[in-house]
């Protein structure tokens, strides 16, 4: 740029200052997006965090609190379609690119409910499905032979497929912004269910053999504070992994029978955690892993919800009903960003995606079902694994542990304390499996599945 005089000098370096200005407005406006607030520290009490005249405590009329995490399914494959009174729909333009070329592959009805092939949910696999925001990566990630144009991944699933689910979601209080809590598997975000944060992990890595991880947990604190829990295991506890309960509390991990009698009984504790059939054949694993049969998942989680809302203890009680991740499969919704839970870094190998724990992961179905949850409410705001975390921490008024679930949103919105909306509780109907269904997934045979 040629400069004559002073003249020409000082408009220049305006002209470089309004540029420099207008670059760094930009700048902030894109960090600002990409950054969640976190005002919350870890070991922050509820009373601190919540809006003045927000119940914590005694003054939340629930003693009982039952959580049961499914597998591996987006909130679009699953209820994209459900036609709730305030739900975001599935975009009927919802597609992804065709990785052999042609024309993009647009969602539509799975009718069959067994998958060919497992789907890539991995740490590397959600960030290109993610694609930093784009989502048009879900097809491309999930070629496989026995699926070349990875089109399983835009399937989606309607009342034809899960009639139970769709009564209790039109029934109960759901969330259609609730997030898996990182881009990434089974272990971390349950890691984050249990612990606030993945502690660096971003893979199922197990312990070294002989160990579990050392991470303090929720059963800590709840133990610290006196409030009695226990794990309800169907065939393995993901709890074993870290140390504390398996090492010091094992007695608290009990086989999934004695839920339905605990439940029967009254007896159950205050908080429960419920585990699935976590790896079995397509027909008997039931925590709707793909590629096993989604109707049996559906069967077992209408068995433990049942067990619930007919137990002696249903007018104190909530149960919280979501999906660790999004399995893989599509969904339209761009994660925002989110509280990094500590100064842990991803545990990133050579060739893995680029990344921090400052976003959510894929959204997932979610729905709360308690005498006091609203009826046919459809929740906006956004929420993660940790908002359990954080609502049994406020039930209890316990400290937080981490930065991600002291600045989570305890999904208290869900509730209406004033009344009891179930206090007698709607038929919840069995969950049939489909004889026709399930022939056909005994016919594809085994299928390689982590079953994470």
């Amino acid at each position: 740029m040629r400069v004559e005089g002073h003249r020409g000098y000082a408009r220049c370096v305006r002209t470089l200052l309004v540029v420099l200005g207008a670059f760094l407005l930009l700048a902030s406006r894109a960090q600002a997006d990409d950054s969640a607030t976190c005002a919350f520290s870890a070991g922050d009490l509820p009373a601190v965090t919540l809006p003045p005249g927000t119940p914590h405590g005694s003054q939340i009329p629930i003693d009982t609190i039952v959580v049961l995490m499914q597998e591996n399914r987006s909130f679009d494959h699953y209820f994209g379609h459900l036609h709730a009174k305030g739900a975001e729909q599935e975009p009927k333009t919802a597609s992804n690119p065709n990785p052999l070329g042609g024309a993009p592959i647009k969602a539509f009805h799975a009718k069959a409910t067994c998958e060919v092939a497992d789907l890539d949910h991995s740490w590397n696999g959600t960030h290109r499905s993610w694609n930093n925001g784009a989502m048009d990566g879900f097809t491309a990630v999930n070629v496989d032979p026995l699926d070349p144009d990875g089109s399983r991944t835009m399937g989606y699933h309607t009342s034809k497929e899960l009639p139970l689910y769709y009564k209790l979601y039109k029934t109960f209080a759901i969330g259609d912004r609730y997030f898996a809590s990182l881009l990434s598997q089974t272990f971390p975000n349950r890691f984050y269910l249990l612990t606030g944060t993945s502690f660096g992990h971003i893979r199922n890595d197990l312990p070294p053999d002989g160990t579990q991880f050392s991470q303090r947990s929720v059963f800590n604190i709840l133990d610290e504070a006196g409030i009695t829990w226990k794990i309800y295991v169907s065939q393995i506890a993901f709890a074993f992994t870290l140390e504390y309960p398996r090492v010091e509390r094992a007695a608290n991990l009990v086989p999934i029978d004695q839920y339905f009698t605990d439940a029967q009984n009254g007896t159950l504790p205050q908080v429960a955690f419920v585990d699935p059939i976590f790896i079995g054949a397509r027909n008997v694993e039931n925590d709707e892993h793909p590629p096993a049969n989604v109707q049996v998942g559906q069967e077992f989680a209408g068995r433990v919800i049942a067990a619930l809302t007919t137990s002696p203890q249903w007018l104190r009680s909530a149960m919280f009903v979501t999906y660790d991740e999004h399995g893989g499969f599509y969904d339209h919704v761009p994660p925002p960003p989110a509280c990094a839970p500590d100064d842990i870094p991803p545990m990133l190998q050579p060739g893995d995606e680029p990344g921090v724990f400052n976003r959510y992961g894929i959204r997932v179905p979610a729905v709360v079902i308690s005498p006091y949850a609203k009826k046919r409410y459809v929740s906006h705001v956004v929420h993660d694994h940790t908002s359990i975390l954080r609502f049994i921490e406020t039930r209890f008024d316990l400290p937080a542990l981490t930065r991600r679930d002291a600045n989570a949103d305890p999904m208290l919105e869900f509730f209406d304390f004033s009344k009891v909306s179930f206090k007698r509780p709607p038929h919840v109907p069995a969950g049939k499996i489909n004889l026709k269904r399930k022939a056909e997934c005994d016919a594809l045979g085994a299928a390689p599945s982590d079953g994470f």
